[in-house]
Parts: structure tokens; C-alpha cells; sequence
């Protein structure tokens, strides 16, 4: 069942009309989300980054829309869907009509629900994606429904048996992988690209870049990252908010370890 407005739906239900501006335009926002022992993990953090995505696209935010309908809205979800645990995705999309310019700003949404599952491999390739690259502007932050970059990647990453890709933005630096933030270890340093370098504004990598800034043992670098850098990196791992923290174990010729993302994923446990 999905949520559509408040109401319950089946998943097989046409809704939309040849005037819905998510299809027609991209005009629209997502996150993802992980209920866990019917628990919304990061709540306020999905909650707050939603609605500075909302203002910066122009929607005009409902008053109803406080962190505990935000809260009901999932959860109630995840029960009708008969579910514990389970990964959420809240779409919420400008309302019906106009062309490039909105008839007006006001807003529809619709969550769906289905059952977690977490698969972290043992065994992760990456390599570059460089058919087409990402816009290092504020836009790139926000996770619209745009992301005609990240499927190409993805189709790419599948034709050639990998498992992610790395994108690129303009300037031919690291910006990000296909589903996620990246971190890359080089000894007592961990480097992340800055929000600047084109990559969204993930609820993962802000409380990893938290623990991390706690952290006497490793020294937090959000710089820009190049390429060639991750060939000289000691580990090299994503992040997002359905698996937390996954290793990559092979980049071109370079073997990657795992220990300190192994570190990292017990302290963000914790938090979860």
C-alpha cells in the first residue's frame, strides 16, 4: 500500500495525470529513509534537510507539515505495509499544471514503504564514471528527482560487473558514488569532498563528519579529491542511509583494507 496524501492506495493505483509536474519537469524531491524496530533512524535530520529543500526549490510548505506529521506519515506507512522494519521513500512534488512556470507553489506527497534489506558485500569494485559528469552548483545537494546522471552510471556500472561508480563533476574532481557520499582514508587522514564539489547533502556523512570531529585518532579533510588520489588511498568507502557505511575493496589496480570503516560502522551503530 502506499500513501498518497494521507490516503491509502493500492501500489498498482493510477494516480497521476498527463499534468503532473514530477513527470513532466523533474519538479520534484525524495529521501530515503530506514524504519528500524519501527523506529525512524535520523528522523529530525531527513525532516530538516527536506524542508530547506523544499524552500530552496520555492514549494510552498503546509503548515501541517511538522516533524511529528512527518513522523505519523512514515510510520504509518510501514504498518499498513505490515512492516518493522523498512526503507521509506517520501516523494514530495509541485502541484498539477503550467509549463516551466508553476500555476502556483503548493505541494502533493507520497510515501511508500517496502521491506529493508541490507546487503553489505565483502567483495566491492568501483571504477569512474566519465560519460557524464556532475554540476558542482547548490541544486547537486538537494536530492530532486532528477538523476538522469546516476542511472546511466548505474546502467554502466552493470554492463562492465561492478558495483558502484564514482562520478565526476565538471572540474574532472571526485564528487560522489552512484548512491551515496564517498570517504576516502589516506593514514591518520580522512577526506571527503565538500558539499561545493557537487554532492548531496548526506544525513549519513554529516553524523560520520560529527564522529569523526570527535575523534583524536583522525584528522577530517572536506577537500577536494581527484582521481588519482583514490589509487593512493589505504581505504575507500560510501555511505548512505540504508546500508551506513559500505567498504569498497577494488578500484582499477589498487586492494583497499577495511579497518577503519570496520571502526566506524561499530561507533555509527551505536547512533542508529
Amino acid at each position: 500500500m502506499i500513501n498518497f496524501n494521507g490516503s491509502f492506495l493500492e501500489k498498482s493505483t493510477t494516480f497521476f495525470n498527463a499534468e503532473n509536474r514530477a513527470f513532466k519537469y523533474g519538479d520534484a524531491l525524495f529521501e530515503t529513509i530506514k524504519v528500524f524496530n519501527s523506529r525512524v533512524v535520523f528522523l529530525e535530520d531527513h525532516y530538516f534537510r527536506l524542508m530547506a529543500s523544499m524552500r530552496m526549490l520555492r514549494m510552498e510548505i503546509p503548515m501541517s507539515f511538522t516533524l511529528d506529521f512527518f513522523e505519523s506519515e512514515i510510520l504509518k506507512t510501514v504498518r499498513e505495509n505490515k512492516l518493522t522494519n523498512a526503507r521509506v521513500r517520501i516523494i514530495v512534488y509541485r502541484g498539477n499544471g503550467g509549463l516551466y512556470t508553476p500555476i502556483n507553489n503548493s505541494v502533493q506527497y507520497l510515501v511508500e514503504a517496502s521491506m529493508l534489506q541490507v546487503e553489505k558485500k565483502a567483495s566491492y569494485t568501483v571504477d569512474l564514471f566519465k560519460d557524464y559528469y556532475c554540476y558542482s552548483g547548490l541544486l547537486s545537494t538537494i536530492k530532486t528527482t532528477n538523476k538522469l546522471t546516476n542511472i546511466l552510471a548505474s546502467i554502466y556500472a552493470s554492463e562492465n560487473n561492478l558495483n558502484n561508480c564514482i562520478l565526476l563533476n565538471e572540474r574532472k574532481f571526485v564528487a560522489e558514488a552512484i548512491n551515496g557520499n564517498i570517504f576516502i582514508v589516506v593514514d591518520n587522514k580522512i577526506k571527503t569532498p565538500p558539499i561545493t564539489e557537487g554532492c548531496v547533502k548526506g544525513i549519513v556523512r554529516k553524523k560520520l563528519i560529527d564522529i569523526l570531529s570527535k575523534n583524536p585518532n583522525y584528522n577530517l579533510e572536506e577537500t577536494p579529491i581527484s582521481p588519482f588520489e583514490l589509487q593512493k588511498a589505504n581505504e575507500v568507502f560510501i555511505t548512505n542511509t540504508i546500508i551506513g557505511i559500505q567498504s569498497v575493496t577494488k578500484y582499477k589496480k589498487s586492494n583497499y583494507k577495511t579497518e577503519v570503516a570496520d571502526e566506524l560502522k561499530e561507533e555509527l551503530e551505536v547512533l542508529i
